[in-house]
C-alpha cells in the first residue's frame, strides 16, 4: 500500500466511527444526561451567586447606625451586702454519756429496752434502765458525783432542787445547797413520775426508826412515873404547886437584880430607892420560905433528880428518833440520774444492747436541733453580731433563715473566729437531708432598712462640685447624643454587688428611669 492510499480515509470508515459514538451514547445515556444537569446548575449558581447579596453582606455594604446610649433601669428594693461563708450541718454538742454503776451490788445488765439512734431525750426521760432501776434525765451540767443523803450540802444539791424546779416538783428552796426533808420527798415524787419505787433505804433503817418509837415511848413513861413519885413525896403538894413556887422565886430573883443593876453610884441621889430594894429583898425571902414549906415534911431532893434525869433521857430519845427518821429518808443514787444540758437531746448512737453488761460508754448524745458551724476571718467575723440573720440553701435549693447563735475568737490573734447559727425549725426531713452536709451561708453585714431606689454604680457622675449626679433619659436612648437626657443630683447610700443606693436631691427619680451608664 501507498502513502497516498494510507492517509486517504475511506466512507466506510467515517460510517464505523460515526456508529461507534452512538453507541457509546445510547449506551451511557444516564451518565450524560446527570453530567449535563450538574454543568447547568453550576452555572445557574455562579449567576445567582454573582447578582444576590445575603442581609448580612448588605448590611456590610452600608454605612454604621449611629451609636445609642447605653442605659440600665432604676430599680427598687432591699439592697444588702453579704459575707459569704461554707458552713457544715450537723448536731451541736456531742458527748458520750458514761453511767456510774459502783454503788451496784451486782453486774450492771441492761435490763429494759434502749433508746435508738435519733431518738430524743427530755427531761424525766429515762435513758436506760440498769439492773431493774432507771437512769432519769435531769436538766443540769454538772455530772452526779455521788449519792444525796439527807443532810449533805455542795454544789450538787442545789442542781437537783433546781432540776426538780424545772420540771414541777417541789424540793424546796432552790437556791440552797442543804439536802433536807423536803428534797427527800422530792426524789420520791420523782421516782412516782417516771413509773420507778423510789430507792429503798439502807438495811435495817426501818428497825432503826420502830427501835427508836419504842424508846421514845420508854422514857415519856419513865418521866411520867418520876413525876407521880414527887408529887407523892412532897406531903401533898403536886406538881403544880411546885412548878408554881419555883416560878414565884424565880421572878422576885430577877425583879431584885433588876432594881440593884440599874441603881445610882450615891443611893441618896434618889430617894426611896434603898426602901424600894430592901421591899424587893424580903419579897425573895417569902417567896423562898414557901418554897421550902413545901418541901418541909419530906426531902424530895432524890425524887427530882429522877424527874430530871427522865427529861434528859426522853430528850436522848426525841434525837434518836429523829436521826433514824433521816437516815430512812429516799436518798438519789449517783448511777439512777443523768444530767445534760440544753435539753432535749437526740441520741447519736448506742453502744449497748438489753442483757448486755454495761461497760464503758453507754451512748452518744448531741444537741436535738440541728446547727450550723463556720469560721470566718476576724476582720470579717468583727462585723457580725450574736442574734444577726442568715440564710442558706436547703436540699432543694430553697433558702431557709438562721440566726447567729455564738461567735467563738480563734485561739490566737488572726486565727479564724468559729460562726454557730440556729437555723429555723426544719421538718425531719429536712433535718435529715442536711445532717453532715456542707452549705454555703450567706451572711448580711449591711443593709438598707428598707427598700430603696438603686442605680449601678457605673451611672454615677461628679458635678463641678463634687455632688454625686446620674443622667436620666427621658426619649429614646437609640438617638444617641441627641437623645433628650435631664441631670439628678442624689445622695448615695449602701454599695452592694455593682448597685448603689440613691436618693433623689435636685430632680425626679423614680423606679424604671432609665440611666446612662454609658455611651
Amino acid at each position: 500500500m501507498t502513502v497516498s492510499d494510507a492517509s486517504t480515509s475511506s466512507p466506510d470508515a467515517d460510517d464505523a466511527r460515526v456508529h461507534g459514538w452512538r453507541r457509546v451514547f445510547r449506551t451511557n445515556r444516564v451518565l450524560w444526561i446527570m453530567a449535563a444537569a450538574a454543568v447547568v446548575s453550576l452555572v445557574a449558581g455562579l449567576l445567582v451567586g454573582r447578582f444576590l447579596l445575603s442581609p448580612a453582606d448588605a448590611a456590610s455594604l452600608t454605612d454604621p447606625p449611629a451609636p445609642g446610649l447605653i442605659t440600665v433601669a432604676v430599680e427598687r428594693g432591699i439592697l444588702s451586702n453579704d459575707l459569704a461563708i461554707r458552713g457544715d450541718v450537723g448536731y451541736a454538742d456531742s458527748v458520750e454519756v458514761t453511767i456510774d454503776t459502783a454503788a451496784l451490788g451486782g453486774p450492771a445488765v441492761v435490763t429494759g429496752s434502749v433508746p435508738e439512734p435519733g431518738a430524743t431525750l427530755d427531761p424525766l426521760s429515762v435513758a436506760l434502765e440498769v439492773a431493774g432501776r432507771p437512769v432519769i434525765v435531769l436538766p443540769g451540767v454538772l455530772p452526779a458525783y455521788r449519792t444525796l443523803v439527807f443532810g449533805l450540802t455542795g454544789p450538787d444539791v442545789v442542781q437537783f432542787k433546781q432540776a426538780m424546779q424545772q420540771v414541777g416538783i417541789d424540793a424546796g428552796d432552790p437556791a440552797s445547797d442543804v439536802f433536807d426533808e423536803t428534797a427527800a420527798a422530792a426524789v420520791t415524787a420523782l421516782y412516782a413520775r417516771v413509773g420507778y419505787p423510789a430507792p429503798a433505804a439502807e438495811a435495817g433503817a426501818g428497825d432503826d426508826v420502830l427501835a427508836a418509837q419504842e424508846g421514845v415511848r420508854s422514857a415519856e413513861q419513865a418521866l411520867a412515873s418520876a413525876r407521880a413519885d414527887l408529887g407523892q413525896a412532897g406531903g401533898g403538894a403536886s406538881p403544880v404547886d411546885v412548878r408554881a413556887a419555883d416560878n414565884a422565886v424565880n421572878s422576885a430573883q430577877r425583879a431584885l437584880d433588876v432594881a440593884t443593876s440599874q441603881g445610882p453610884v450615891d443611893p441618896a441621889a434618889i430617894p426611896g430607892w434603898e426602901a424600894e430594894v430592901a421591899d424587893l429583898r424580903d419579897a425573895l425571902e417569902l417567896r423562898q420560905l414557901e418554897r421550902r414549906q413545901l418541901d418541909a415534911a419530906v426531902d424530895t431532893s432524890a425524887q427530882r433528880a429522877a424527874v430530871d434525869a427522865a427529861d434528859r433521857q426522853l430528850a436522848d430519845a426525841r434525837s434518836s428518833l429523829t436521826r433514824a427518821r433521816e437516815q430512812a429518808l429516799p436518798s438519789l443514787s449517783a448511777g439512777e440520774v443523768l444530767y445534760l444540758g440544753d435539753l432535749p437531746r437526740r441520741v447519736d448512737a448506742v453502744n449497748v444492747t438489753r442483757g448486755q453488761v454495761l461497760q464503758g460508754p453507754a451512748m452518744v448524745v448531741s444537741g436535738a436541733t440541728v446547727t450550723v458551724t463556720g469560721s470566718a476571718a476576724p476582720t470579717d467575723a468583727a462585723l457580725l453580731e450574736i442574734g444577726g440573720e442568715a440564710s442558706f440553701e436547703l436540699a432543694d435549693g430553697t433558702p431557709h433563715r438562721a440566726v447567729i447563735s455564738a461567735l467563738t475568737p480563734g485561739a490566737s490573734q488572726g486565727d479564724r473566729w468559729t460562726i454557730a447559727l440556729q437555723p429555723d425549725e426544719l421538718t425531719a426531713d429536712q433535718a435529715m437531708q442536711l445532717q453532715g452536709r456542707n452549705v454555703r451561708v450567706s451572711l448580711p453585714v449591711g443593709a438598707t432598712a428598707g427598700e430603696v431606689l438603686s442605680v449601678p454604680v457605673a451611672a454615677l457622675t461628679a458635678g463641678p462640685g463634687g455632688e454625686a449626679r446620674i443622667e436620666v433619659v427621658d426619649g429614646d436612648p437609640r438617638e444617641g447624643r441627641d437623645a433628650e437626657t435631664r441631670l439628678v443630683v442624689v445622695t448615695t447610700g449602701l454599695a452592694a454587688g455593682g448597685s448603689v443606693e440613691v436618693t433623689p436631691v435636685e430632680g425626679e427619680l423614680g423606679e424604671g428611669d432609665l440611666v446612662v451608664v454609658g455611651r
